[in-house]
Parts: C-alpha cells; sequence; structure tokens
C-alpha cells in the first residue's frame, strides 16, 4: 500500500477530508501528526460513505479506540458523514513510512529518528545522533525508552539521556 498524498487525491472533498484527518496528533508523541507517523492511508468516499483506512503503530496499540473515535469525530464534525474508518494491519506499520520532516519533528521533540530503513533483523545501533546536542557519541543504555518502541540512550557529549524510536 503506498501512502496518499494531497497531489494524488482525486477530488477536492478528498483533499479537504485528507487535510483535517491530518491534524490529529499522535497520542503518545503530540508533536508529529498520525499523517506524518503514515499511519492515515487512505481517504475515499465509497457507496455513500466516507471510508478512512489507518494502520496503528502496532497491532495492540491501546490508542487505536481512541482515534478511530478521533478520526470519526473530526470526519463528523466537519460534515463528512457517514463515515466509516478501517483499521488496516496487513501490511504492518513500518518506520519506513515516515518521512524525513517527520523524523526532524521528531528530533525537534527530543527524540532520535530511527535511522536508516526498517530493521527487521533486531539488533540496535550502537550509537545513534543525540537529538539534543547533535552529538554522535551516544550509548546504549536500554534496549526499551519509555514505550516498547524506543530504545533508551545517552549522549556521552552533553550526558543527557534520551529515547530512540526504533526501526520497526
Amino acid at each position: 500500500m503506498v501512502v496518499k498524498n494531497l497531489e494524488t487525491l482525486d477530488h477536492p472533498q478528498k483533499v479537504s477530508a485528507w487535510k483535517l484527518l491530518s491534524a490529529i496528533p499522535d497520542p503518545e508523541i503530540p508533536a508529529i501528526t498520525i499523517a506524518e507517523l503514515g499511519m492515515l492511508r487512505a481517504v475515499d468516499f465509497e457507496n455513500e460513505q466516507w471510508v478512512v483506512t489507518f494502520t496503528p503503530t502496532y497491532s495492540g496499540c491501546p490508542a487505536t479506540e481512541m482515534l478511530i473515535n478521533d478520526i470519526t469525530q473530526a470526519m463528523t464534525s466537519a460534515g463528512h458523514t457517514p463515515v466509516k474508518v478501517n483499521v488496516s494491519l496487513d501490511p504492518a506499520w513500518t518506520t519506513d513510512w515516515m518521512s524525513e520532516a517527520s523524523k526532524k519533528k521528531l528530533s525537534d521533540y527530543g527524540i532520535a529518528p530511527p535511522q536508516g530503513k526498517a530493521c527487521f533483523e533486531g539488533s540496535l545501533p550502537p550509537s545513534v545522533n543525540c537529538p539534543n546536542c547533535g552529538g554522535q557519541s551516544t550509548q546504549l543504555i536500554s534496549e526499551f525508552g519509555s514505550t516498547a518502541c524506543k530504545a533508551h540512550y545517552k549522549c556521552l557529549t552533553c550526558y543527557e539521556p534520551f529515547d530512540y524510536f526504533k526501526c520497526i
């Protein structure tokens, strides 16, 4: 599945709906939206209803119901009704769906963005760029940070601890 962007949408109301939904923040990282994370996959008008497809960052994400409600509320408030929200788990969400601009927002927020493409072998890089000072001399402290999708590192230049968003 390819992420749709505004240039590929074939109807002005789809552009309007996409922009509306693109403003919904991720509940865990409010500096970035569900569209910037690549979770918002499609907005279509089919069979007299709006169909929004999104992919949570993992199948057991506790925010899934909240995001369905946020999407439904945003669409309903804007008059885009009726709306159906499809949760798509195949293909699974990957950090590869994040744009470079999204990764920059993560870094500005204090979370080191995933480095490179999705890593399926499961090993973490021994060092990642510090989001606080840009230092490249860092040390892995724990394979798990504030959430399971993050690891915890310490910068050996500024000595600040920080989370690293793992390649998934």
